[in-house]
């Protein structure tokens, strides 16, 4: 049963940053897409960023360009979100979540992951 548990919401102000973490567990994730996610009230769910355990590819949405990084640790089955230079619209709850995928394939669309944690709220005051 795979399970993952986000770390590290909270509130900031604009221009600050954040470091959320998602550690996994129930299996290995060395053949899988890592994906944050994000929902704001009354909102669809979007996509942030992934990441590739197998190969390390990672990919980003626009807005999060520049600004928010994933990384990886693989001994600790965790994946972090670095989220620098943070906007009042970043506010919202993350979500990390995970799925089997090929060799260096990044997963970029919500439907496709079937595990999920249980989101983090990211509150950034203007």
């Amino acid at each position: 049963q795979v399970q993952l548990v986000e770390f590290g919401g909270g509130l900031v102000q604009a221009g600050g940053s954040l470091r959320l973490s998602c550690a996994g567990s129930g299996r290995t994730f060395s053949d899988y897409s890592m994906g944050w996610f994000r929902q704001a009230p009354g909102k669809e769910r979007e996509f942030v960023a992934a990441i590739n355990w197998n190969g390390g590819r990672t990919d980003y949405a626009d807005y999060a360009k520049g600004r928010f990084t994933i990384s990886g640790d693989n001994a600790k089955n965790t994946v972090f979100l670095q989220m620098n230079s943070l906007k009042p619209e970043d506010t919202a709850v993350y979500y990390c979540a995970a799925t089997f995928a090929s060799f260096n394939v990044v997963v970029t669309t919500h439907d496709r992951y079937p595990y999920w944690g249980q989101g983090t709220q990211v509150t950034v005051s203007s």
